[in-house]
């Protein structure tokens, strides 16, 4: 008998704790967010979600939603409810698509979608024109829609281990790579919640490149760079490693910001001999985070093979005695 009833309070105990941990009302959803620095946050992360809770949908206050690590498939047209939304973090997931919807979000300034299965981007995100910060790496993407042009603060865009033969047209009218801005546009969005709520992020979203302005397009399936890629005249850091780059543009000579230029892993065989101009690339670098010029993991041809041997300085001096590609 006494057996009996301590098995069953053990039910009842284990019962108790499982509708204490599941999410099942709107008001124990409510009680996973904070408040930090001064913005409404819920992470949801890594809870083996294979759907969102309806009653996400009623917490309207919040600013700062992370489902990432989930097993997601769908975010439901719903998404449009949390208005108020600055970032929001859905990398990890088995998403194939983005809703609509994520055009009514007006407010967001980051969006992590990261490691996902998206084949395609909706039309509608070129309304959330207070992006500053997109990651879409790692999914089946081969184009982006021409509506992203609009996308005018847009300081960080991570489109790397995708399907992308052409550097898609509208990243060549994002104003915030184009033009000089304040810095404000490339500073909140990170500042305001790193690293505590979410730890998960690729390094160049932090440490020293929490500033720059980037473009990531490693591991695509890129031929060539057309010329107007001199558009981005605001790029710091541009990856383009992994790809099937046979040439490079003079074009890309033009942009002098440039601190970190990653060409890696591609077909390349000569350099501009305009390629001097790059003088903020300060040395040969190796380690895919270190700011520089990274080339030698390519087929690269004599005498410009050989001259690398004697670092970046001695690139250079053979490009402004007349060598190199002209």
């Amino acid at each position: 008998m006494g057996a009996a009833v301590c098995k069953e309070e053990l039910k009842e105990e284990k019962t108790s704790a499982g509708k204490e941990d599941s999410l099942t009302s709107t008001d124990r959803i409510r009680r996973f967010a904070v408040r930090q620095f001064g913005y409404s946050v819920l992470s949801l992360a890594r809870r083996g979600m294979k759907e969102v809770p309806d009653e996400l949908w009623e917490l309207l206050e919040l600013q700062k939603l992370n489902l990432s690590l989930n097993r997601l498939k769908v975010v439901p047209p719903q998404l449009a409810l949390l208005s108020n939304l600055v970032v929001l973090n859905l990398w990890g997931n088995q998403l194939s698509s983005l809703p609509a919807e994520i055009g009514h979000l007006t407010r967001l300034r980051v969006l992590f979608a990261y490691r996902n299965k998206l084949t395609e981007v909706p039309e509608e995100l070129g309304a959330c024109t207070q992006l500053e910060v997109l990651s879409l790496a790692n999914n089946q993407l081969c184009s982006l829609p021409a509506s992203l042009s609009n996308l005018s603060r847009l300081r960080k865009l991570n489109l790397s281990h995708n399907h992308i033969a052409h550097v898609p047209s509208c990243i060549y009218d994002m104003r915030a790579l184009v033009h000089s801005h304040q810095a404000k546009y490339g500073s909140w969005a990170l500042e305001c919640y790193w690293p505590s709520c979410f730890p998960d992020i690729p390094a160049l979203f932090t440490a020293g490149y929490l500033h720059q302005v980037f473009l990531h397009l490693a591991w695509n399936c890129l031929e060539n760079l057309a010329e107007n890629i001199q558009a981005l005249a605001e790029l710091k850091i541009l990856i383009v490693e992994g790809n099937s780059l046979h040439t490079l543009p003079k074009a890309l000579c033009t942009l002098t910001r440039l601190e970190l230029l990653n060409l890696d892993f591609n077909d390349i065989k000569d350099v501009p001999q305009d390629m001097h101009h790059l003088s903020r690339l300060e040395k040969l670098a190796h380690h895919p985070l270190d700011k520089g010029l990274h080339i030698v993991h390519n087929p690269l041809l004599k005498p410009v093979k050989e001259v690398l041997e004697g670092g970046l300085t001695a690139l250079y001096n053979y490009l402004r005695a007349g060598g190199g590609a002209s």
